[in-house]
This record gives C-alpha cells, structure tokens and sequence, in this order.
C-alpha cells in the first residue's frame, strides 16, 4: 500500500467517526450548553495525550494556529445545530470542500482540474444527500462560519502536519481549544452553571475518546501524505456515513436522491486518489 492511499484511508476512517456525532451532538444540546459540551469535550481529550508532553515552542505556535480556526468550527457548528438540522449542518459544512482548492488557488497553489471536478461532485452529492427544502435559519448563517474556518483549519494542518509529530500536534492544539472554549464558557456564565447541570457523561466520552483524541490526532498523520485540496474532498464522505448509520440504526430511507448523492461523494473521493497529489506544496 502506498502512503498516499494508506492516508486517505486513514482520513476516511475519521469521516466514519465524525459520521456518527451528529446525532449525539444535536441529542447532548438539548439539556446542556454547547460551551460546556465542548469544553468537556477538548479538556478530557487533551488528558488523553497528557504523557506526549511537547518539547518545542514550534509545536506549540502550531497548535495555537490549529486551535483557534477549530475553535472557530466547533463553535459556529455546535451553535449552529440548536437552529438547524443534522442534514442541513452537514450540507453547509460541506461548502469546504470547494473553498480549500479555492483558497490554495488563491495562495499561488496549481490544483489539478480533477481535484476541482471532484470538489464539485462531492459538493453536490452531499446537497442531494442532506438538503432538505425547508427555508434558511440562523443556524445556517453559523454553520458558514463552519465551512470557511473548517477549510482555513485543512489548509494549516497541511502546512504543520509535515514538521511537527502527529501526538504532539494533536495535544498542543486541543490545550489551546480548551482555553479558549473556557474563555467562552466563563465569559458566557455557563461555566458557574456547571455544577447544577446533568452531564450527558455517554456522549461526552464518546467525542472525547473516538471524535476528538483519536481524530485529531488521525488527521495529523493522514494529512502528512494527502495535500489539502484531496483531503477535504475526502472529509466530505461525512455526510454519507451520518447518512449509512442512519439507514443501519434508526432505519431511516434515503430515497433515490439521497443514494445518489451518496455516490457523488463516493466517486469524487476516488477522483481525488486517482489525482495523485491534488496541487503544489
């Protein structure tokens, strides 16, 4: 296996994860606050990589960068899912997967014209696959935030991906998400709310464990191999697993529209490995 397949699988099995959080997400905020979910979130996740110390200032320069455009995501997106659905959250964030070749275009990056026919294929099978009709809301306005913070935050993880340890990468970023989510919290009062609240402790260690340590750390080594246009492309099968595990779990039906959508996405990720390398570094 080459280390460029060997990446995009790697970044592919993050999709599937990130695949099943929208459900549990949108479940967690309907008692508890989204500044208190994701700082539970990130903190116990940075724990995870506590004995990975990091022992260069660059590293953590690196994770500060990362750290505050996911914070901006998480944020915008968490915010987001209290006004719109799962399926309109993910066809918005989708929006990413143009705007990274569009903005390494913009940055003097030569993206190879299948990247482009695949970043467009996977935009639209996501909006056949989630798209639902109804009329735009406020959480929409907030999950395009997402989408263009989301491929700002691909764009750096490319650059630093290739100069700083995976584990270390991982840990610095999620130290810096933590103190910024606390900021949120403290100023928003809802950290002083904390000990009369529930805790939705399943949901909490599942995105700690599987949807934050692991992945965060997954797509610093996937990246390492897989330039940021092609990545994106293959962060857009997302939506397709929400969709699978839909259809698996819960029995939903996702109707010739949705199966075609999924396809889309599907052919537009083997688009992108076939690409090779989706631009100049």
């Amino acid at each position: 296996m080459s280390r460029h397949l060997r990446g995009i699988l790697i970044l592919t099995l993050v999709t599937l994860i990130w695949g099943s959080t929208f459900v549990v997400v949108k479940g967690a905020l309907e008692s508890f606050p989204p500044s208190l979910l994701m700082l539970l979130r990130f903190a116990l996740g940075a724990l995870v990589f506590l004995p990975l110390l990091p022992r260069s200032r660059g590293s953590w320069l690196a994770g500060f960068e990362l750290g505050f455009w996911a914070f901006l995501g998480y944020a915008s997106q968490t915010i987001g899912l209290l006004y719109t659905t799962a399926g309109r959250s993910a066809f918005i964030t989708a929006l990413s997967v143009v705007l990274v070749p569009l903005l390494a275009g913009l940055l003097g990056r030569r993206v190879r014209p299948l990247v482009w026919l695949g970043a467009l294929a996977s935009f639209v099978g996501v909006g056949l696959l989630a798209y639902d009709g109804s009329p735009p809301n406020p959480g929409d306005f907030w999950t395009l935030i997402t989408a263009v913070t989301y491929a700002l935050y691909i764009l750096a993880l490319e650059r630093h991906a290739r100069n700083h340890d995976p584990l270390v990468l991982a840990f610095t970023q999620l130290v810096w998400l933590t103190a910024l989510v606390g900021a949120w919290a403290l100023v928003s009062g809802d950290l002083a709310r904390l000990p009369q609240l529930a805790v939705p402790w399943a949901a909490v260690l599942y995105l700690t464990l599987a949807a934050t340590a692991l992945t965060t750390w997954l797509m610093a080594v996937g990246q390492r191999e897989v330039s940021a246009p092609e990545a994106a492309i293959v962060y857009s099968m997302e939506p397709v697993w929400a969709a699978l595990f839909a259809y698996l779990v819960l029995g939903e039906r996702l109707g010739l529209q949705g199966w075609l959508g999924g396809l889309l996405v599907v052919a537009a990720v083997i688009a992108a490995q076939l690409g090779g390398d989706a631009g100049e570094r």
